[in-house]
């Protein structure tokens, strides 16, 4: 089975992002891919406010999930839409989710996830410091979903620092871990690629991992290496910079045989929760 991560350049032109999201949608599924995850902000990446994007999504046939659904349909693949800005399910004001949607190879939205974890944070870029949390609201639970391809855990960018939401989907049977990313160029040198593979190995998933990679208006840099990493931590397929497609033959078989043969999960003596107890009970 086949799989594809799509890097891109985004800009602030949400027709133009479309189009080009869409020709490298179809190189994969010309590949043969059957599933294919897009970066985060891939619709819409610079200065624009999500909330106008959230604001358009929230009307019948909003143009970004209209794409997704009709893209998804006419190429017969699966296809993990990046990040998009929709409003908390049942509100439709303030400020938006950061959404990973799945959609089927029918054109139905069949998983939402909302990005847990917001990166309010200092970089020594041009930037200087982000603050997601001022334009967006943080979700409230992980998400698997079952493809073709296998089960998926769906996670966004910054959320590839906390591994223990990377061990929960693990226990709730992921085979496979998207991570839709816009990494900084300074952030991505140092972290990217370690944190990648380090995810993989704990978790003995296939991590697909799309991310932005080049220069964004207004200046804004981020760090592409779009990777697709297997179970044992190896990388099987990356792209530094610039648009692209990669594709990748998933051997289910072969990440089976390596939960066999290092059958961590099996070994595994406490979850998160139960360290937190335990350490409390210590101190008492």
């Amino acid at each position: 089975m086949t799989v594809a991560v799509i890097q891109m350049v985004s800009t602030e032109q949400v027709a133009s992002n479309l189009s080009a999201a869409r020709a490298l949608l179809e190189q994969a599924a010309h590949a043969g891919a059957r599933l294919a995850v897009l970066p985060e902000n891939f619709a819409a990446m610079g200065q624009i406010n999500p909330s106008q994007i959230a604001t358009l999504e929230a009307q019948p046939h909003g143009p970004i999930l209209s794409w997704l659904a009709r893209t998804s349909r006419e190429l017969g693949l699966w296809i993990v839409g990046g990040t998009v800005p929709l409003y908390p399910q049942g509100q439709e004001t303030g400020r938006p989710c950061a959404a990973s949607l799945v959609f089927n190879e029918l054109g139905e939205c069949v998983a939402r996830y909302d990005k847990l974890h917001l990166f309010d944070a200092a970089v020594g870029d041009q930037q200087g410091a982000y603050q997601e949390s001022a334009r967006y609201a943080a979700g409230h639970a992980c998400r698997v979903v079952d493809t073709p391809v296998g089960r998926l855990g769906l996670t966004i960018c910054y959320d590839l620092r906390f591994p223990e939401l990377y061990s929960a989907l693990r226990e709730a049977g992921a085979e496979l871990i998207s991570v839709p990313s816009a990494f900084t160029a300074v952030t991505g040198a140092a972290h990217w690629q370690v944190l990648l593979r380090a995810r993989a190995i704990e978790t003995q998933c296939l991590l697909l991992a799309a991310n932005q990679g080049g220069v964004h208006a207004p200046g804004r840099e981020t760090f592409g290496h779009s990777a697709i990493i297997d179970a044992w931590g190896t990388v099987r397929a990356e792209l530094p910079t610039g648009a692209g497609c990669m594709t990748h033959a998933y051997a289910r078989a072969e990440q089976a045989a390596i939960r066999q043969r290092m059958p961590i999960w099996q070994h595994k003596r406490f979850s998160v929760a139960q360290l937190s107890r335990t350490d409390t009970e210590d101190t008492q």
